[in-house]
């Protein structure tokens, strides 16, 4: 199964995590999980949206659709799920090929939201 973590980091928490990452990453041959990161719930909420997870899940389930397909599918607005579907891809929850069929690269988003500072 193919995971992507998100967190939600202070600026400084998500430098440091960086450098951890890419500590790691140049002392290990093994496969790293890939990762995003926002500063406030807010910020996630608003970048992934229920709609847009409900976008995730039915290309997940239905890839290769193009974009026309996908909104005749869904009965969207064109305009609309452009948007979603480039803010997802900018994220790099959502893979176009070169003739425009999506899929979705991860099989699992975990969130960690901590609820208390790192002591």
């Amino acid at each position: 199964m193919k995971t992507i973590e998100i967190s939600l980091l202070s600026p400084e928490a998500a430098l440091g995590e960086f450098a951890k990452t890419w500590t790691a990453a140049q002392s290990s041959s093994r496969e790293m999980t890939p990762r995003l990161a926002f500063g406030s719930l807010r910020e996630l909420f608003l970048a992934i949206t229920e709609q847009r997870m409900e976008l995730l899940r039915y290309v997940a389930a239905h890839e290769g659709l193009s974009l026309r397909q996908l909104a005749r599918a869904l009965d969207w607005d064109g305009s609309d799920l452009q948007a979603d579907v480039a803010e997802l891809a900018d994220l790099g929850l959502l893979e176009r090929d070169q003739q425009g069929a999506l899929s979705a690269p991860y099989d699992e988003i975990l969130i960690h939201a901590g609820i208390r500072d790192a002591a």
